[in-house]
């Protein structure tokens, strides 16, 4: 019997099997859970990607930018599953022009794009899956440190912040329908999504001189696991937390 046995979950953000979304799906299923993926624009690659994991789930369709389709969500997983007792929030973007040293020369519009992909879609996602979620349920979203500013991370950094802010009002007001709601930390991951971040490479000796139980960047299980035991019934009364597993990076000042 699995932490997740019986539990319904959906994932956001899968789009290759070294993202932390197809580890997460693949070790949730692995402990009992059914799951349900969405995935955005290349829908075909992410149906292909699927197909990786122990038991291939429906591929749904999700532009958190759109409201049609956030509207529809909860019918269309409902097609799948009665419930959900989990959702995973791994959505993240920002334009070129928001990345890689340019902070201070970025436009509004793009700051705005970033904020909105990055931090509001939380919401956006919970208040979708809402009518899924009863008795209650458990969303866990995808953090990178942001108490502090990192190379090349610029406004991602700054919608890093606002996720973390964004969790915490969510966590204050579903508490009292019974979801909880968590953020998981990770230390950097060779992900599609690191690649597009210019300068990446300077974080990897960054890690490895200061995490004190050392990191893998080319593993990502660890923090998909931290998300899988986040979904789980192991934290029932935890809400509003960062839980990190970044081999305690964050917690060294040098």
């Amino acid at each position: 019997m699995g932490i997740l046995d019986g539990k319904r979950i959906l994932v956001t953000g899968v789009l290759t099997d070294a993202s932390i979304a197809f580890h997460v799906a693949r070790i949730a299923q692995q402990e009992g859970a059914t799951v349900v993926l969405t995935g955005f624009g290349r829908l075909t690659l992410v149906e292909r990607i699927a197909k990786r994991l122990p038991d291939p789930p429906p591929v749904l369709e999700l532009d958190v930018t759109d409201d049609a389709q956030l509207a529809s969500l909860a019918e269309r997983v409902a097609a799948h599953v009665d419930r959900l007792d989990g959702v995973v929030h791994s959505i993240g973007n920002a334009p070129a022009s928001a990345l890689g040293g340019n902070f201070v020369n970025t436009a509004w519009p793009d700051v705005a794009l970033a904020l909105r992909v990055s931090a509001y879609s939380l919401k956006s996602l919970a208040m979708a899956a809402l009518p899924l979620m009863r008795p209650g349920g458990a969303i866990v979203g995808m953090d990178f440190d942001a108490s502090v500013a990192w190379p090349a991370y610029d406004w991602m950094g700054v919608a890093k912040a606002a996720l973390e802010s964004t969790a915490r009002y969510l966590a204050r007001d579903l508490g009292p329908r019974g979801i909880r709601v968590n953020l998981m930390s990770a230390g950097p991951i060779r992900t599609m999504a690191a690649k597009s971040i210019p300068g990446f490479d300077r974080f990897e000796d960054l890690w490895s001189a200061r995490a004190p139980l050392g990191w893998d960047l080319s593993n990502a299980e660890p923090a998909a696991r931290g998300c899988v035991a986040l979904l789980s019934d192991w934290f029932p009364a935890t809400t509003g937390e960062i839980v990190h597993v970044d081999g305690g990076a964050h917690a060294m000042g040098a």
